[in-house]
């Protein structure tokens, strides 16, 4: 056999041997390290439920693991795969309430927080900048999470579908819009 020959090219493997896969195996670890955290702060900052967003980012990277390749840009495919299981959650929730408020005898009633009173300005505090951030459109809200939670210019563009060059631009006139949202709704100053 000449050095040309494919058999003598590389080692031959047999099923179980360790290969290429082991390479996916080792980005996907290397991703879930390195891009879970961010994942989940976006999401818990944009829906407010830590359970809702682990659940989402878990399954966003379960998805990852399934598809068996890296895609090029994961960061940004993970956003939108996991933006898109929000929605997705979001509608069935919405059909749930729907239907469960014909049923409902009365509301459910709520526990007053014994947290003491930093706690409780903490609280106040998140709910008027959810308020101006549900205020702003979506895909401004979603910018400013997004570099909120550290995704770097590229990653938001593409899990965004912007030109990279827009991405300072929206974010500046993202943030403008928040603070003009919340100065409306707070009166705080700009």
């Amino acid at each position: 056999m000449s050095l040309d020959s494919p058999r003598e090219r590389g080692p031959r493997l047999l099923p179980g041997d360790i290969g290429p896969a082991s390479s996916f195996e080792e980005d996907f670890r290397a991703c879930y390290t390195a891009r879970f955290p961010a994942l989940f702060r976006y999401l818990d900052r944009l829906t407010g439920d830590p359970d809702l967003a682990s659940d989402i980012a878990q399954e966003a990277f379960t998805r990852l693991h399934r598809r068996g390749a890296m895609p090029d840009e994961p960061a940004a495919w993970l956003v939108v795969v996991a933006n898109n299981m929000l929605r997705d959650e979001r509608r069935r929730a919405s059909r749930r309430l729907r239907l469960l408020a014909d049923e409902r005898s009365r509301e459910p009633s709520a526990t007053p927080s014994s947290g003491p009173e930093a706690d409780l300005e903490r609280a106040e505090q998140v709910r008027a900048v959810r308020a101006a951030l549900d205020s702003v459109s979506a895909r401004d809200r979603q910018a400013l999470l997004l570099r909120h939670s550290g995704y770097s210019y590229r990653e938001i563009a593409v899990a965004l579908h912007l030109a990279e060059t827009s991405v300072g631009t929206t974010l500046v006139r993202a943030a403008q819009a928040f603070r003009r949202a919340f100065k409306e709704m707070h009166g705080a100053p700009e």
